[in-house]
């Protein structure tokens, strides 16, 4: 294939990995209808179709799994030692793409980078806030920062925050209709305020431990949200018991706003890290993020 096509494969590879004309054209700044022409042409070529088209989405054939499966890697290793050549500049510079929960992101990236970025003028950050677990790098993602037993062993793994602890919470409001709870079977009779962990679809499990007893609870309740800062007001107002991380509440535990229950049977747990893949790791605007970022 001539050199001046290798743009028509990266054309490919972003549809196929969004399966859909409209965002890749998005992302990469032309017409849906560029896209299109591009990609015929590159099938036209290759004698095979790589894409079927419906009115809903895109989808990749057997042969176009095949060449994004061969070429995606490939792409993503030149776009990063592309990135690398910054290096050679005066001061780091690029855009790095961070994902992470509205918490983190509010309480470590924002207040760490805010500081940072202004010495660099040519260094960008992009956070998105996520709690899907994303695959870093399929969503082309530089760094991701969630829960140190939740990251892939083949990432590079930085601390960003120390051990963390979860809390089970409800308001002065709550508890006066309320007996509180004593052990995870008495969960079942309060309104608990749920999380829709998008990965997997479902409520996220309070993971209760004490001592050698380590319980599961699925919770119900009338309020799910998508969000633990949604959820942390929501208790507040009085909506039920909140599963939250223990740092998130512990001003309003003191200032009399939530009253904390269960304490015994919330442990200490491994914190956040931000993780990266190990080819990243030659970029002066990474280093630059990563640093402002650990602990």
């Amino acid at each position: 294939m001539a050199r001046e096509n290798f743009n028509d494969l990266q054309v490919f590879v972003t549809v196929a990995r969004e399966r859909s004309f409209t965002r890749a054209a998005a992302q990469l700044g032309v017409s849906q209808s560029a896209l299109s022409h591009t990609v015929r042409a590159l099938e036209e070529r290759l004698g095979v179709r790589l894409l079927t088209r419906t009115t809903r989405n895109v989808s990749m054939t057997e042969a176009g799994e095949r060449l994004y499966v061969s070429v995606a890697p490939r792409l993503e290793e030149i776009e990063a030692e592309i990135a690398a050549v910054a290096e050679y500049r005066d001061r780091p510079a690029g855009t790095v793409r961070i994902t992470a929960s509205e918490h983190v992101a509010n309480t470590v990236v924002w207040p760490r980078l805010a500081n940072v970025l202004p010495r660099y003028p040519d260094l960008n950050v992009e956070l998105t806030i996520d709690y899907g677990l994303a695959d870093i790098v399929e969503q082309r993602y530089d760094i991701g920062i969630r829960l140190g037993e939740r990251v892939a062993r083949d990432m590079i793994a930085v601390p960003v925050t120390g051990p963390q602890r979860m809390a089970i919470v409800g308001s002065p409001a709550y508890f006066r209709s309320h007996t509180a709870p004593l052990r995870p079977g008495d969960l079942a009779a309060h309104d608990c305020i749920g999380l829709r962990l998008p990965t997997h679809g479902g409520l996220m499990v309070w993971d209760l431990r004490r001592d050698e007893q380590n319980v599961n609870v699925r919770v119900q309740g009338q309020w799910t949200f998508n969000s633990s800062i949604a959820m942390h007001r929501a208790a507040l107002a009085g909506a039920g018991l909140a599963y939250l991380l223990e740092e998130m509440v512990l001003e309003d535990i003191a200032a009399g706003r939530l009253h904390r229950v269960m304490e015994d049977w919330c442990d200490v747990f491994d914190g956040f890290y931000a993780y990266y893949p190990s080819r990243r790791q030659s970029s002066s605007a990474l280093r630059v993020v990563i640093d402002a970022l650990r602990v």
